[in-house]
């Protein structure tokens, strides 16, 4: 089944990504000093040497990789574009150190503009986030090898990018959402749907009032043109948007010339997304599978319970009544409390280095370290029971071969399709050779924390008379409960007061700290269902344990940036 699903997502995802003859390339070129950067490369049939298409730069935000654009890059190209979509420096397959050499923007338009096949006159600037100021520092170091812009959720001028004037960046759409967690950080404002009345945009726009949305500002023919849109939407749900997507094509159809006209709301990226997700869902129940399927050779036979109870399974109880009430609550909501605390101390005293090259990697493991020691203060309280012995090594063993034929899947998905496993931000990439290298670093205490954790769990909640829905419920909710109600708490809080609650002076640590937790959601819900299944298969908290450190550390390792070089 799970083999079905990777199929039937990645070619649902494969023909909606090459609709009308679009070829996608991976591409690897080097930079200006010498660095190794990545890109996907949508290339239309319009676009030939005899009769170059217009070309757009498209980047990512921090922590994602090129596939995060794929709504906006299939969108350009079936308008005719040929797009670039980068990897910035220090994420996906493009060299660390991330924030490096225009955060890898200068070298993405080089490239760009050396095809053939693109029109050099008519080149648009796209980026999300960090990725605005990737494009803006193209913008800086050439400026006058593009033609326009767009900005989604992102900003001139500090941190990262120069001031915005009345005359550069040359025609910018601003995307700027009404619920952006960022508004301080961006544009000096407190409340982004007040990003209208800021004096960063005004310098920009060249207004001393309010700027008006959907207004068109300056002139395109001169360069000047500007325009702010204001979608209802948060930030990373800026690049999953059909009204987001739709603004930037109808900015570079005003802007650029040699496009292949369509309507706006002409798109077909979601079934891209769509065809991911189900592959990631097959992803899940392939490694489930092969499990299953390991267990009956005979090498395994020590492993696996029989199904009919002769005592290998040694008595158990989990806990009841008040007890059981006392543990969900500890269980799911230490985690949460413990989060953004955890995330400081890391961020703090655990700063990037060669030994610990990245950063949000390094927080989730402080996270982690934090409460598997509480998890450990706290396990003479839960129910006793023997644990079954001599299971160690195969234990490791069908650990390992279950991830690895996941891997491969992942590969020949790539191979065939070029995807990944993904859906929104929560994505499954192939490491790179460096980032095996990072996985073997942080593999070890976050395999100790899943140890510690899910044999915990399971003496709380897991019985083998537990209805079998009740127990994958109960102990999904145990793993993620905590941080459901801490995203509801801060996203309502920001749909009632236009911001998120943040009491720490730095502007950017609690909105970026809540975004990364919105996957921790799925990601801990995946491990419960892989725990819950392992262990009803073997009695064993310890299977379970050792697949859910090598999937959760290839997560994190593959899909966030790089600070130091390595």
């Amino acid at each position: 089944m799970g083999l079905i699903l990777i199929v039937a997502g990645g070619l649902l995802a494969h023909f909606t990504q090459t609709a009308g003859g679009i070829r996608i390339e991976d591409v690897r070129f080097k930079g200006a000093k010498g660095n190794t950067m990545s890109a996907l490369l949508y290339i239309p049939p319009n676009a030939t040497p005899q009769i170059p298409a217009p070309g757009i730069l498209a980047v990512h935000g921090y922590i994602n990789s090129r596939e995060t654009q794929d709504g906006f890059a299939i969108e350009f190209a079936r308008r005719g574009y040929v797009v670039l979509a980068l990897d910035q420096t220090g994420h996906g397959y493009s060299d660390p150190p991330s924030f490096a050499n225009g955060f890898g923007g200068p070298d993405g338009l080089a490239y760009l503009r050396s095809l053939q096949f693109v029109d050099k006159e008519n080149i648009g600037l796209e980026g999300h986030s960090m990725g605005g100021w990737t494009v803006l520092a193209a913008a800086a170091a050439m400026p006058n090898d593009y033609k326009s812009m767009v900005l989604e959720g992102s900003s001139t001028g500090k941190p990262f990018a120069a001031e915005g004037t009345v005359s550069w960046p040359r025609n910018t759409a601003l995307v700027f959402a009404q619920y952006e967690e960022f508004p301080d950080l961006m544009w000096s404002v407190q409340l982004a749907r007040d990003v209208t009345k800021s004096p960063k945009l005004w310098a920009l726009f060249g207004t001393q009032g309010a700027v008006e949305p959907g207004k068109v500002y300056g002139d395109p023919a001169d360069g000047t043109a500007r325009v702010l849109y204001t979608p209802a939407l948060t930030h990373p749900a800026e690049h999953i948007s059909h009204e987001a997507i739709g603004y930037s094509l109808d900015w570079f159809a005003k802007t650029l010339k040699g496009g292949t006209p369509r309507p706006v709301d002409d798109q077909i990226w979601f079934r891209k997304e769509i065809g991911t997700l189900i592959a990631l869902v097959g992803f899940i129940a392939l490694v489930i599978g092969t499990f299953d399927g390991l267990l009956e050779a005979r090498m395994f036979s020590r492993l696996r319970l029989p199904a009919v109870a002769d005592g290998t399974m040694p008595p158990h109880q989990a806990a009841s009544g008040r007890r059981w009430t006392t543990a969900f609550i500890l269980s799911a909501f230490i985690p949460a409390l413990t989060y953004y605390p955890a995330f400081a101390l890391g961020g703090t005293f655990v700063t990037p280095s060669a030994f610990l090259p990245q950063g949000i990697t390094n927080q989730i493991l402080v996270w982690a370290i934090i409460n598997g020691l509480i998890t450990l203060a706290l396990m003479r309280f839960a129910p006793k029971r023997t644990s079954r012995t001599g299971l160690v090594g195969q234990s490791v063993v069908i650990a390992l071969a279950s991830v690895a034929v996941g891997y491969a899947a992942l590969w020949l998905a790539d191979l065939a399709f070029k995807i990944d496993f993904r859906f929104w931000i929560v994505a499954l990439k192939l490491m790179s050779a460096k980032q095996f290298l990072i996985f073997l670093i942080y593999l070890i205490p976050f395999t100790a924390f899943f140890v510690v954790a899910l044999h915990v769990l399971h003496r709380n909640f897991s019985t083998m008379d537990a209805p079998r829905g009740a127990l994958y419920l109960t102990n999904i909710l145990a793993l993620t409960f905590g941080f459901i109600v801490l995203l509801v708490l801060q996203y309502g809080t920001l749909w009632l007061t236009g911001k998120l609650f943040n009491p720490v002076p730095d502007p950017g640590f609690v909105p970026l700290s809540t975004i990364v937790a919105i996957q921790f959601v799925p990601l801990l819900a995946i491990v419960a269902v892989i725990a819950t299944f392992t262990w009803r298969r073997t009695g064993s908290s310890l299977p379970g344990a050792l697949i859910a450190g090598l999937f959760v550390t290839w997560y994190i390792v593959a899909g966030t940036a790089t600070q130091v070089a390595f």
